[in-house]
């Protein structure tokens, strides 16, 4: 008797997530899941997919992004699905679009705002939107410190009174119980700068109860970063809840070297509770132009500017010879602005992706108007130049760190491998040929080598571009899924 399916890859190469060996077979999914893998040369399908010479793996898990508005504005989620992504992990650095209602909120929230996208008064009527006006890729939703603090609080330049620390509190088991995965931080930026350790640990409580992440841009990732990895890992044990160091580097010619005290240090705290770490593959990071970072780069590009827009993408030593100013100087006159920082060693980033526990994240910033290039190349460029032509890891760990270990550490049910009763998350590349081709330039480029890309058991990106489709769900940890309208 032929089996039937809604859709059926035939002759692929299969790595299933889990970081065992590939092998030859088919995929025959059914009612958006996978229902059966194996040699199914007697089935057919609907929709049928021969992928022959090309890798079959899960579709790749984005471990930290800031594409909350990227999702409503442009659904299709071309940066993303163009390299293999199908679930996204969104709310970082402490910024989530949820719950505040606010027109001109303060850096970095602006970093995800075009003037009215913080509209959400509650975390549940954000999820509500996401699920109403699906997206091409599937999203797990962390809630933002900092967006919880200007919600609740007076003033930014202090620490939180009880008072405000209470009602962060009750904003935070508020959008767990609607849906987020967790609570993330960003103390490095000024609106949460002055929150006490104490402070970080009363909000996060609600976390344990609801199975919840701790999930930290540290205060410092410099000269004091080992002060801030210990400070993460306190606030992880004392609330009983696993920790997530994000974009993991160290900053600065001084520090260059020190990723190998840092892994240390996650290791040993890794014996004692559950630590675990993303990372993109490149030496240059990106976030709000500010001086301290300025200090510690050899080269400063522009992303965005708001008082001097023609300057996206030009080095800051250039815009500041223009204006006739120091470039501490022009700093000050460029803000509010953006910029890309080269101020980490190569020998460091090679460390950390190789680290057992690094998952992958593309830290991009979609509303950038000259973004750094990992926003569209990170993970073809793990694939192609870290993977196959340095050789780092083998394929199947590769496609591990952004696939299963970022589904477990998430906690994202039956997402990150090719098992049957999982849903049908799925990316087929060619492993000779992919490669990432944005580069600081032209930052903007389709990744190379990624042949098609599935999401809940739909095509989302066939021959290089958009199929139309939608069916992106909201991912809630270790629990059921809604269905979404498509």
């Amino acid at each position: 008797m032929s089996l039937r399916y809604d859709l059926l890859i035939r002759n692929a190469l299969i790595i299933d997530g889990a970081r065992r060996p590939r092998f030859a077979g088919d995929i025959g999914v059914r009612a958006g899941r996978i229902a059966d893998i194996g040699l199914l040369a007697q089935a057919h399908a609907e929709v049928e997919i021969d992928a022959l010479g090309k890798i079959a793996a899960p579709g790749f898990i984005d471990a930290h992004t800031h594409d909350d508005r990227l999702l409503g504005s442009d659904p299709a989620m071309t940066p993303k699905v163009s390299q293999g992504v199908t679930s996204v992990v969104i709310g970082n650095c402490g910024i989530s679009l949820a719950p505040l209602v606010a027109a001109s909120p303060p850096p970095p929230l602006d970093l995800i705002d075009d003037g009215g996208a913080f509209r959400f008064p509650d975390f549940a009527s954000f999820l509500e939107e996401l699920e109403g006006h699906p997206a091409a890729t599937n999203a797990a939703c962390l809630v933002g410190h900092t967006t919880l603090r200007v919600a609740a609080m007076s003033r930014l330049d202090r620490a939180a009174n009880p008072a405000e620390t209470q009602r962060m509190q009750v904003l935070a088991r508020e959008a767990l119980a609607a849906g987020a995965i967790g609570l993330s931080t960003g103390t490095f930026y000024p609106p949460a700068a002055q929150a006490t350790t104490e402070e970080i640990i009363a909000v996060a409580q609600p976390l344990k109860e609801y199975g919840g992440r701790y999930v930290t841009h540290m205060r410092n990732e410099d000269d004091r970063i080992a002060e801030a990895m210990e400070e993460s890992f306190r606030i992880g044990r004392e609330v009983g809840v696993p920790v997530v160091i994000s974009h993991h580097k160290v900053m600065g010619p001084r520090n260059h070297g020190r990723s190998a005290e840092t892994l240390a240090l996650i290791a040993r705290a890794g014996e004692r509770q559950s630590v675990c770490l993303d990372c993109y593959p490149y030496a240059a990071s990106s976030t709000m132009l500010r001086a301290d970072r300025v200090a510690l780069s050899s080269r400063v590009l522009l992303t965005w500017c708001k008082p001097r827009p023609e300057f996206a993408g030009m080095e800051l030593a250039q815009a500041a010879a223009r204006l006739g100013l120091s470039q501490e100087q022009a700093v000050a006159a460029l803000s509010p602005a953006g910029a890309i920082y080269f101020s980490m060693d190569e020998a460091d980033v090679q460390r950390i992706l190789q680290f057992d526990e690094t998952m992958i994240g593309s830290d991009g910033l979609p509303h950038d108007a000259k973004p750094h290039p990992r926003l569209w190349g990170t993970f073809a460029r793990v694939l192609g130049h870290y993977c196959r032509d340095l050789g780092l890891f083998p394929l199947e760990t590769a496609i591990y760190k952004m696939t299963g270990l970022t589904a477990r550490n998430f906690g994202l049910k039956e997402r990150g491998l090719l098992q049957p009763g999982y849903w049908a998350d799925i990316t087929l590349f060619d492993a000779g040929a992919i490669n990432d081709t944005a580069n600081f330039d032209a930052p903007t480029q389709k990744a190379r080598g990624i042949d098609s890309v599935i999401v809940n058991g739909v095509p989302v990106w066939r021959q290089g571009k958009s199929t139309g489709a939608r069916p992106g769900r909201v991912l809630r940890a270790g629990s059921a899924e809604r269905a979404t309208k498509h």
